[in-house]
């Protein structure tokens, strides 16, 4: 019965191409090509304090790409799209953290990233300090963290304006106002400068 059904199916699988096809859904062979899963954890990482939590949002962002039927505009930069939406979706973690604030007292509990040892008050300190930069990141303007955490990461200007799809040319001029945004909102937050 099914083998008339069988012989109509190729038997091997057409050669991949780069391209998005039409319906705007990538095909699962799409996905082996984006290499940027570690660094998008690493970034996630960065951003929440947890690598469990960090590749788990990595997957969420993943499978909201898989599922997504994408705009023109966005097929034409999968990677920023990618970058963008991991990157709300972290934020929007930090801001449910920082509503329930037993969940914010965990995540400041990482391990030093220095192969010293940390006195207990070192270890206080640094999360505090943890919980206080990501308290101040919750607060800003989701475009602001962004461009804060990609930076802090490691990106370069070219890298951040193909992520966040802007001109290469604006990259500084943003990052300044994303700092200056941070400070202020440290300053209202916790009345004191960070000293970083």
């Amino acid at each position: 019965m099914l083998e008339g059904v069988l012989e109509t199916l190729p038997k091997t699988a057409p050669l991949m191409t780069t391209s998005v096809p039409a319906s705007g859904r990538l095909s699962s062979q799409s996905f082996e090509e984006l290499s940027t899963y570690p660094r998008l954890v690493s970034l996630l990482r960065r951003m929440l304090g947890e690598s469990g939590r960090a590749e788990e949002i990595a997957n969420e962002a993943f499978l909201k790409l898989h599922s997504t039927v994408l705009p023109p505009s966005a097929r034409a930069n999968i990677r920023g799209w990618l970058y963008r939406t991991a990157m709300n979706l972290g934020i929007d973690d930090l801001r449910a953290r920082a509503r329930h604030s037993r969940v914010a007292q965990e995540a400041s509990q990482a391990v030093s990233s220095s192969g010293q040892p940390e006195t207990g008050l070192q270890l206080l300190l640094r999360q505090e300090t943890q919980k206080r930069v990501r308290l101040a990141i919750s607060h800003i303007k989701p475009e602001w963290a962004q461009i804060l955490l990609l930076r802090a990461s490691g990106h370069s200007y070219k890298e951040i304006a193909s992520h966040l799809e802007v001109s290469l040319s604006s990259v500084g001029t943003l990052l300044i106002r994303a700092e200056a945004g941070f400070e202020k909102c440290y300053l209202e937050l916790f009345g004191e400068k960070e000293v970083l």
